[in-house]
């Protein structure tokens, strides 16, 4: 079984499956895909991805604001993230983090909004889902700050071993989209074949950034597959024991997700 650690299922373009929700997630299960994680990133989307998490018994989702979703005057409260992540369905808070590859001017607001889900992640106990792009060295300043007991995750990774090695040291997990098929990725290739294998996820991030053949198409969770079988193949295992081994990872770092054996 293959799960997709991290995709916006409120967010497809559902046209290659007729626009039913249904159809895409079946066309994933028919690939293997046992189990879906729906990410939360702005206060608008929340309850859309908690009703998916409700409808479907292989969908869990997060809760949080992502740094490109912030407003100045409208920031996430603490009583409001608290709330949302003891929701049914909900087992992690994010994405949140920084992001300064588009918005470098909002980066104290980015910062403040970082520690806030930091501060409710050490609260509620549940895993951080971190968003990180040009923000290498404030990234992981505000992780060690927080140092959180529990693990977390550096979702859609796209930089370097160095900075691979700094999470992992603080105990966080390392998640490999289809940017990892791109033609331009070789030192995110060199990232995937040293990530410890009891600390490497799998994800689309659909509907953004298809891997390979499908680059610039909508991307679907189905194709986490083709994710998955690049890195067994980079990786020199077989398919089936990466496989098995992220799904474990998966159950691991998100113990109140509710994956079926």
């Amino acid at each position: 079984m293959l799960i997709d650690s991290h995709c916006h299922l409120d967010r497809l373009d559902l046209t290659l499956h007729d626009n039913s929700l249904d159809a895409a997630l079946h066309a994933a299960r028919q690939r293997g895909v046992g189990h879906f994680l729906c990410i939360g990133v702005s206060a608008e989307n929340t309850a859309a991805v908690k009703a998916l998490a409700q409808r479907y018994d292989d969908v869990d989702c997060s809760v949080g604001v992502h740094p490109l979703d912030l407003e100045p005057g409208a920031e996430p409260a603490m009583d409001w993230l608290l709330q949302e992540l003891d929701a049914p369905g909900v087992v992690a808070i994010g994405e949140t983090g920084l992001d300064y590859h588009y918005e470098p001017e909002a980066a104290e607001l980015q910062q403040q909004s970082f520690r806030l889900h930091l501060d409710a992640a050490r609260i509620s106990g549940k895993p951080v889902i971190v968003h990180t792009r040009a923000a290498r060295a404030d990234t992981l300043a505000l992780l060690r700050e927080a140092s959180l007991p529990q693990a977390g995750v550096l979702h859609c990774f796209t930089e370097d071993w160095d900075m691979a090695k700094s999470a992992l040291d603080l105990g966080f997990y390392i998640s490999l989209s289809g940017i990892v098929t791109f033609r331009n990725a070789d030192a995110l290739r060199d990232v995937a074949r040293r990530v410890p294998a009891d600390r490497l996820l799998v994800e689309t991030d659909s509907p953004y950034l298809a891997p390979i053949p499908y680059r610039g198409k909508p991307n679907l969770p189905q194709y986490v597959r083709e994710v998955a079988e690049y890195l067994a193949d980079l990786r020199g295992v077989g398919f089936e024991v990466l496989a098995a081994q992220t799904t474990d990872n998966f159950k691991r770092l998100f113990p109140l997700a509710r994956v079926k054996n």
